[in-house]
């Protein structure tokens, strides 16, 4: 199909994978409800659904600001409400006082309780405040069998998503040359460490592009491109402006660390 030209190939599982669900809910008549969605999953359901006149996208993650989000596919006399979307907010009780937990512990614990990512939205944490979502479908079983986050003794409660922690993304944009499009030379510029050091970074998997581990340095980036490296901070690819008379790439990026 001709939608399959516009995206990397890496991408063409999930492209098939919207498309039964597009056709799902033409076939019934009915809603359909998604997992969690990072933001770049977000941006290919919306391009694949397109202007489609018999299915309609809605994302909703439990507040506005929030990266990971449930996408609503249904019909036009479907009028989706917030309830629609099934999550579940929960709120993380353990000694503070004694232990500090990051959100890395917290995805961990998480991710050993045998569930997918796809069940669990973003995780907030604010000072010594720490809230995640989850899909309905999961609650009871992570409520029943999350007791522990690293070393910390745990206890979930469970709080109406009108008490979420509201975060601000702000993005710094500054201006940087490359000679190349390659992850490690962009990664390199951005957080200003060498490129043999952030190429040591990609290849031991501490590198995401779009949400997605990538271990190839060589890995060509493109606009809009978001870029995480673990324990440097993250980067977007807001703008590849062109080439310069030395014939570098500029590109405009805005970096939240």
């Amino acid at each position: 199909m001709e939608i399959y030209q516009h995206f990397r190939k890496e991408e063409h599982h999930f492209i098939d994978q919207v498309l039964e669900w597009q056709e799902a809910v033409k076939r019934q008549y009915a809603p359909k409800l998604t997992d969690f969605l990072d933001p770049r999953e977000q941006q290919i359901v919306e391009s694949v659904i397109g202007r489609d006149d018999e299915v309609r996208v809605s994302f909703f993650g439990g507040a506005p600001l929030v990266e990971r989000k449930r996408a609503l596919l249904y019909p036009p006399y479907f009028q989706p409400r917030e309830e629609d979307y099934e999550i579940a907010l929960f709120e993380v009780h353990y000694p503070s006082k004694f232990v500090s937990l990051e959100h890395r512990q917290v995805l961990g614990a998480l991710m050993s309780l045998g569930l997918r990512r796809g069940k669990f939205g973003d995780i907030l944490c604010k000072e010594e405040q720490i809230q995640f979502l989850a899909a309905n479908e999961v609650a009871e079983y992570v409520r029943l069998h999350l007791h522990a986050i690293g070393n910390a003794t745990v206890s979930l409660e469970q709080k109406p998503l009108s008490d979420i922690l509201m975060l601000e993304e702000t993005w710094q944009e500054a201006l940087i040359t490359v000679s190349s499009l390659r992850l490690d030379a962009i990664l390199s510029q951005a957080f200003h460490v060498s490129r043999q050091k952030m190429q040591s970074a990609i290849e031991n998997g501490l590198v995401k592009v779009n949400w997605k581990v990538i271990e190839q340095a060589h890995f060509e980036c493109r606009q809009g491109d978001v870029l995480s490296a673990r324990g440097f901070g993250r980067c977007k690819i807001m703008d590849i402006e062109g080439k310069t008379k030395k014939e570098k790439w500029l590109i405009r990026i805005g970096l939240q660390k």
